[in-house]
């Protein structure tokens, strides 16, 4: 099962961080996958212990790769394979843009009451 190199997209739709390899070549070629700071391409070979990183905007996910798998197993097994060492400020980030999202109000609406000025403020204060 496991092997000295496999490709990164391949790697990338075995370990389920895509659902087609196609999605995962286009990622590599768009430069969203990273590995030491540079982008790779679809191409690359993954090696053992490597650092993956995923920029999915807002946030960047790491990934270390623990074993190769040329193919698609459940998602239980993949965590045999790899393991996910995004650090925690990335996900507040994501927390972050989802409370912003309501403080958008929409065009008509009128003036906030005196309530929804509360609101907006307890999220401003959060933020």
């Amino acid at each position: 099962m496991a092997d000295e190199e496999i490709r990164m997209d391949k790697f990338l739709w075995a370990v389920r961080l895509f659902k087609t390899r196609a999605e995962a070549a286009d990622s590599c070629n768009k430069g969203q996958i990273t590995i030491n700071g540079m982008s790779v391409k679809s191409s690359r070979h993954v090696k053992v212990g490597e650092v993956i990183l995923m920029r999915k905007p807002p946030m960047v996910h790491s990934y270390k790769v623990l074993a190769l798998l040329h193919t698609r197993l459940s998602a239980e097994k993949v965590k045999e394979f790899l393991i996910e060492i995004t650090p925690d400020e990335e996900f507040k980030k994501l927390e972050n843009g989802r409370l912003q999202k309501n403080l958008v109000r929409d065009r008509g609406t009128g003036r906030p009451t005196k309530r929804d000025r509360r609101d907006i403020d307890r999220l401003h204060d959060n933020i």
